[in-house]
């Protein structure tokens, strides 16, 4: 048995846009690491295992009284690989990570890293001190090495870890992802402090949210996404196994709200349907919101069995509004099935939020107008908005990469830096940004206006708006104008 601190390195703090949003999320995939590491297996006891979260702190340094207090033998950093700000890997955590690791070797401790970013980069981390870089999913692998560790048995040859041996480094090759998901333990919830999270939460939602997985990976082939834990594979726990882990929430947190951080929430064929039955018969009442695909959202009766569970926000990788650039992503999806789901959630009374994505290889200026006009069309409940971002493993990083200079990352979320060649310059992108905020808020005043003048519930405030957005927007338009090649 040794004694591991388990920790992470996404600081809300260290991200300014995240961190002003106020919606901070646990680190799940940290508490599942953790789970795993203090469980008995194969007639041996788990580890002496305590997390110490950083998710809200100041900086790296804070790791240092959680040293003191638990004196650990063994140190892994295990970012939550659910929650897709991890996946962005920000340079800001990766410099965050680098402390980490300088503060645990300074106590003689050996270190294991899990993240998107080592995973992609691991030569990088074991230059900095790491003694190990778990590769792909970490559970299996992690548990493994540190027996081998606390045995003090040899271990570099433990399936999907990264190290160095003398002046090289090498990799072995990662393991076959976990079929089985309910194998696992459920997350240590007993292991952190949510009331900060709340408090959080409650000051700037009115409400509080935590989050949950139900499976891993997505079989989809967008050539721009990556996919460094999980692959092109996807598992899912049962709605059985799910359903004990929202008891155990509910009976010890009581959420208001729940976030699936799933990448694609119920894709199993009946999955969803089961899932409803399980939540009526054990009187859960949820609210949640999920991400999923338009063409999914379609099938069968799948809107209807969300929204009797309790769905209550849908986010549709919506991305263009321009199928020629769609079909360029492999994203395998029309304009019109995403206009058919953004109808379908809104008679069933469920909210609706559309990533777009705009700067793709190709992409015309009337490819953005197609963008924006879908945009203004279908009006969903809320957007999120962000340029092309080549990551390692994808064929979008293959196609750009030679374009690539020394900035590989954003530093931050609110980056928006393009890093490779594109028809406009960098500045039009970030102004482009400004500009479809600016649009799609003028156009929600503009129908908040017509409800009110035509008798029927409206919102004087968000009517009022218009009185800075209609300018605004025309003023950015100009100045996108001027940018435009």
């Amino acid at each position: 048995m040794a004694r591991v601190l388990v920790t992470h390195s996404y600081f809300y703090r260290l991200d300014q846009k995240q961190w002003k949003d106020a919606r901070p999320y646990p680190p799940l995939g940290t508490l599942q690491a953790a789970a795993v590491l203090r469980e008995a297996h194969e007639g041996r006891p788990g580890h002496d295992v305590a997390v110490h979260d950083l998710g809200l702190a100041h900086g790296p340094e804070e790791l240092k009284p959680a040293l003191d207090a638990h004196a650990p033998t063994i140190v892994v950093i295990h970012d939550d690989g659910f929650n897709y700000l991890t996946k962005m890997c920000l340079t800001v955590m990766r410099e965050a990570c680098f402390a980490l690791i300088a503060l645990a070797k300074a106590r003689g401790c050996l270190v294991a890293v899990s993240s998107s970013d080592s995973t992609d980069h691991y030569a990088d981390y074991l230059d900095r001190g790491a003694d190990a870089v778990i590769l792909g999913e970490s559970e299996q692998t992690l548990r493994e090495l540190t027996d081998r560790w606390a045995d003090g048995v040899p271990w570099l040859d433990v399936a999907g870890i990264a190290f160095r041996n003398g002046h090289e480094v090498e990799a072995n090759p990662k393991r076959p992802v976990l079929r089985d998901l309910d194998t696992l333990p459920l997350p240590a919830w007993d292991l952190i402090d949510v009331a900060p999270y709340r408090a959080i939460w409650k000051a700037s939602q009115g409400y509080f949210s935590l989050n949950v997985a139900t499976t891993r990976g997505c079989p989809f082939k967008c050539n721009w996404c990556a996919k460094p834990i999980y692959g092109n594979r996807y598992n899912s726990r049962s709605p059985e196994h799910v359903v004990r882990e929202l008891e155990l929430l509910r009976d010890r947190f009581a959420p208001d709200h729940l976030w699936m951080c799933d990448d694609i929430f119920g894709l199993k064929p009946g999955w969803v349907q089961r899932f409803r039955d399980l939540v009526k018969a054990r009187g859960l009442q949820l609210r949640y919101k999920i991400q999923s695909r338009a063409d999914l959202l379609l099938e069968s009766d799948t809107i209807a069995a969300l929204a009797e569970s309790g769905l209550q926000e849908v986010w549709i990788g919506a991305e263009s509004g321009s199928q020629r650039i769609l079909d360029a992503m492999d994203k395998g999806i029309t304009v019109e099935q995403i206009a058919k789901a953004r109808h379908l959630l809104a008679q069933h009374g469920v909210r609706t939020g559309f990533f777009l994505q705009f700067g793709y290889l190709g992409e015309t200026p009337a490819d953005v107008d197609a963008t924006i006009a879908m945009l203004e069309r279908l009006m969903p409940d809320d957007i999120g908005v962000s340029v092309s971002y080549p990551l390692p493993g994808t064929g979008f990083f293959e196609k750009v990469k030679h374009e690539l200079g020394i900035k590989r990352n954003w530093s931050d979320s609110d980056d928006l830096a393009m890093m490779f060649r594109q028809q406009q310059r960098p500045a039009y992108y970030k102004r482009l940004h400004r500009y479809v905020h600016k649009r799609y808020r003028r156009r929600q005043a503009l129908l908040a206006a017509q409800q009110l003048l035509q008798g029927g519930p409206g919102d004087w405030r968000r009517a009022l708006t218009g009185l800075y957005y209609w300018p605004a927007s025309v003023l950015d338009g100009r100045r996108l104008q001027r940018l435009s090649a």
